[in-house]
């Protein structure tokens, strides 16, 4: 049988600790180990716990994992649509995407761990987790397909460009940065603007 989830009133403030750190240190070891080479009683010594007080919180390894990749998820979107947000009214859409390309790689390489798990282990995750993680990456994508049609829109990008492929191929070279990236040769606001300055110079209109 199923261990009952904890709710709002046995959870006080010293458990609610306990529980972010034990999704933190998930976090680490799933962004260092993969998804196939995660083990709880890494997790539970990262996180400094015993591996059982993980079962508390979470019914399943698989359960602590997708949370882990979720919350993931949700950062990343939720930061690159709030350095959108920040910019002013009537900013070209090619520095919005440019903007884009610098909140993705500043959540997955400089800020969140959730994040980086994610990414790296969105070819790992069994079907069932791979297919409920659809909704989240959908909507992100939707993120960037509204960012690539307005720049052809404003014909700061060639109309003959396939928009789809251009998202992908975006997307598919910043989800790769945390594959090579090494901040000690190449600080993060360098490959940042690497990046800006190739995806600027490749949507362009010729």
């Amino acid at each position: 049988m199923a261990r009952e989830r904890p709710g709002p009133v046995r959870e006080g403030a010293k458990s609610a600790r306990t529980r972010e750190r034990i999704l933190l240190a998930a976090a680490q070891v799933l962004s260092r180990k993969g998804y196939a080479g995660t083990r709880l009683s890494d997790v539970a010594t990262l996180a400094e716990v015993q591996a059982p007080a993980v079962y508390y919180y979470w019914t399943s390894r698989e359960e602590l994992l997708e949370e882990v990749v979720t919350v993931g998820q949700r950062a990343t979107m939720e930061h690159v649509v709030a350095s959108m947000e920040a910019l002013p009214v009537g900013t070209p859409a090619m520095e919005r995407i440019a903007r884009a390309v610098a909140a993705h790689l500043e959540v997955v390489l400089g800020r969140s761990d959730f994040s980086q798990a994610a990414i790296r282990n969105a070819g790992q995750l069994p079907a069932d987790i791979r297919e409920r993680q659809l909704v989240g990456q959908r909507e992100y994508a939707d993120v960037w397909r509204r960012l690539v049609e307005e720049a052809v829109a404003a014909g700061e990008m060639s109309p003959d460009v396939d928009t789809r492929a251009a998202r992908m191929l975006v997307l598919g070279a910043l989800n790769w940065a945390p594959e090579w990236w090494d901040p000690e040769r190449n600080p993060l606001e360098e490959v940042v603007a690497i990046t800006q300055r190739i995806v600027r110079r490749g949507l362009r209109p010729s």
